[in-house]
């Protein structure tokens, strides 16, 4: 068989597959070792489309699922949320939200793997109070105010745009903000999917 990839190159412009993974690592309340993927290549889409589609898709299959675009969904600490699938999806700038969030003006996007810029991190990590274990690299503190910042406040879907390179050093680098990645994450209920 030929890979999908290799499809894409010989000239079919959009290939999917659905396969089942079987990971070897334990089972939580967030992480099943087997589950179904959807892998696909799309020839001159971006993020912005895949986006597009993922709003597309997802909301089309709650509405079709549910009859309806709310639904309510309950945490395993008692919480119950009620959740808006409806399109357009919140996009939340994550550099921009961290500067409101901290009250200050982050280092430019090429400058965020630097020691200037660790230093910077910490003091905000001191300053909001955010606890981040060792090791205190930029990626790390980043993430971390993230999930205190942005991921809390991300009860309907919501995509998370703008990650800098020094979180994603293989992610396609953004066309025109120096030191940001064209990548994005859905978030739902305060949860990541992937």
């Amino acid at each position: 068989t030929r890979r999908s990839s290799d499809l894409t190159v010989g000239g079919l412009e959009r290939v999917y597959e659905i396969g089942r993974q079987f990971r070897n690592e334990g089972i939580d309340l967030t992480h099943n070792p087997e589950f179904t993927t959807c892998e696909f290549y799309w020839a001159y889409a971006d993020y912005e489309d895949v986006m597009n589609l993922t709003e597309e898709m997802v909301s089309g299959l709650v509405q079709e699922l549910t009859g309806g675009l709310k639904t309510l969904f309950h945490t395993q600490h008692g919480e119950e949320y009620k959740v808006d699938w409806s399109r357009p999806w919140r996009r939340v700038d994550m550099i921009e939200e961290l500067e409101k969030a901290c009250g200050e003006k982050f280092p430019p996007g090429d400058q965020l793997h630097t020691q200037e810029a660790n230093e910077f991190l910490k003091r905000m990590i001191k300053k909001t109070n955010v606890e981040c274990p060792p090791p205190l690299t930029n990626a790390r503190i980043i993430d971390k105010l993230v999930g205190e910042f942005i991921e809390e406040t991300c009860i309907n879907p919501t995509f998370i745009v703008g990650h800098p390179q020094v979180m994603s050093p293989l992610a396609k680098y953004h066309r025109s903000r120096v030191g940001l990645c064209e990548r994005f994450e859905a978030f739902v209920c305060k949860k990541g999917t992937t």
